[in-house]
């Protein structure tokens, strides 16, 4: 009897433990998941696979293998070496009594510290990045700072076979160079087009990191048009779009390849973005296209024949909202937005104005700043081009010529001043009269070249004298520098008081 009773309450409980849990489901009604840290905003779900949920015409995990094939022969290893270098010490040198009574001339050279005063040396450096072949000839593209003052250059290519190069050209403000070694039938890469590139396209990235052999990794394009800042940390006119991946990329890797699938050159491997100096997510480069117009001026000029459109701009989305009426802004525009325009420049004679919106070059549209300054880069001066712009919302396009920073269309030749590796800028009256000078040259964005090399000269210095000729202007100074290969140089610092002077020999410097 009393197992029976016992039996019967264990029955009594399933049936009802089972009709609550059925009432619970038929009457309950149902949540939409789970939501994180109790958030009804943020709806997550667990990572399993789902019938019926799969991508139309998802592409497959594609084998690399062919493409890695083919490009792996063209990049090759580049090892560099900055020999250890003296330097003239920027020493203030105040003027005498005597000298303010009798003048310069009376105590000549040596009294006004010609022949430099103190000096220190630098040591030697060495280091290692990656290039990439272009003809069967031996030119091969890097990152202009992979080689940047390099005094030796040796070349190892995939086969272990190393050559001695010489730098054929550098462009700072795009970091791209051009160096050729000696040797024929060579392996080299065939460009790509960057413009039919996809976010979310596969790409490899190969080169040298790190000091180790031929490296292949596999990434996405993971954005376009991309600036970080880095070139514009080296030159006032850079130019950044990078392509941004998530291929690994390290120390080494700069002027290496970024290629797609079928084995062709998108793009030059040039930076990373990493808190610790090593790869940590994202990786950026050179857009092919852009690649290609800046090495073919390098080789056939030997500097780059770059067009200004003649405009100062701004990012629509910075003006405060208060001025877009004002400026002719709507809130959903994507452009650059034109806040001054130059009067001899290309974009004054196609008639543009402050306020204007430009959406467009050559048909390409230009949402953004970088893109904008990308599409001009491709172009030299004296090439026709057309602009697409927004006027109080109505859409304008108008053909016009680019021109070089002169304001023509010439070809502009390597000078004396390009070997300095600087950014120079005549001073105007008014910014002259705020630091207490006639005239002179300020010098801004010291990148490379002989004022790194023989000097520790630093940014904002204004150069007031040149082998004791007056300078008040650009064309000043290089007519002085023409003519004398050692030459010292006078100025003043607008933050510091008294006059520094820095000795620079022509002679030891880069050839120009």
């Amino acid at each position: 009897m009393k197992f029976r009773q016992i039996a019967a309450t264990v029955l009594i409980s399933a049936a009802t433990a089972v009709a609550s849990i059925y009432a619970y489901n038929r009457f309950q009604p149902r949540q939409t998941g789970p939501y994180q840290n109790g958030s009804q905003d943020i709806p997550v779900n667990y990572a399993r696979y789902m019938p019926g949920a799969e991508v139309k015409n998802a592409t497959p995990p594609t084998d690399f293998s062919q493409a890695a094939k083919v490009a792996v022969p063209g990049v090759v290893h580049i090892k560099t070496k900055i020999n250890p270098r003296q330097v003239s010490n920027n020493l203030q040198r105040r003027r005498s009594v005597l000298q303010d009574l009798f003048g310069d001339d009376f105590f000549g050279d040596e009294f006004q510290g010609e022949g430099g005063g103190r000096k220190y040396y630098v040591p030697g450096q060495m280091a290692s990045g990656s290039g990439v072949l272009i003809s069967d000839d031996g030119y091969i593209i890097t990152n202009n700072h992979v080689v940047d003052d390099a005094d030796e250059i040796a070349v190892t290519l995939n086969d272990y076979k190393t050559y001695k190069a010489k730098v054929i050209g550098t462009d700072p403000n795009t970091d791209l160079a051009v160096i050729k070694i000696d040797a024929k039938n060579l392996p080299y890469l065939l460009y790509g087009n960057s413009d039919d590139i996809e976010i979310g396209q596969w790409v490899l990235a190969v080169g040298y990191p790190l000091n180790l052999e031929t490296t292949v990794t596999a990434g996405i394009v993971s954005a376009k048009a991309r600036t970080i800042g880095i070139n514009k940390q080296v030159r006032r006119n850079a130019i950044e779009s990078f392509i941004q991946t998530d291929a690994a990329v390290n120390q080494g890797n700069s002027g290496g390849a970024l290629i797609n699938t079928s084995g062709e050159l998108i793009g030059i491997n040039s930076a990373i973005a990493s808190p610790t100096g090593a790869y940590a997510g994202y990786s950026y480069a050179i857009p092919v296209n852009l690649v290609k117009k800046v090495v073919n001026d390098l080789m056939k000029y030997g500097n780059v024949q770059r067009a200004y459109l003649g405009i100062y701009y701004q990012d629509p989305n910075s003006i405060p909202e208060e001025r877009w009426e004002e400026a002719g802004i709507r809130r959903d525009i994507n452009g650059v937005a034109v806040t001054g325009v130059v009067e001899s420049g290309s974009a004054a004679a196609a008639g543009i104005q402050k306020g204007d919106i430009i959406t467009g070059i050559n048909g390409v549209s230009t949402p953004s700043i970088p893109q904008m300054t990308e599409q001009i880069a491709r172009y030299k001066p004296g090439d026709k081009i057309s602009i697409s712009y927004l006027r109080e919302g109505k859409q304008f396009t108008q053909s016009t010529v680019l021109k070089n920073a002169d304001g023509n269309t010439e070809i502009v030749k390597s000078s004396v001043l390009d070997a300095l590796g600087a950014d120079l800028i005549t001073l105007n009256k008014a910014d002259a009269a705020k630091v207490g000078v006639r005239g002179g040259v300020y010098v801004d964005n010291i990148s490379s070249g002989i004022l790194k090399k023989q000097t520790n000269m630093k940014r904002s210095f204004i150069i007031l004298k040149a082998g004791g000729q007056p300078v008040n202007s650009i064309e000043d100074l290089k007519k002085i520098l023409d003519k004398e290969k050692k030459v010292q140089m006078e100025g003043v610092y607008p933050e510091l008081n008294g006059v520094y002077y820095y000795n620079i020999d022509l002679a030891n410097g880069q050839e120009f």
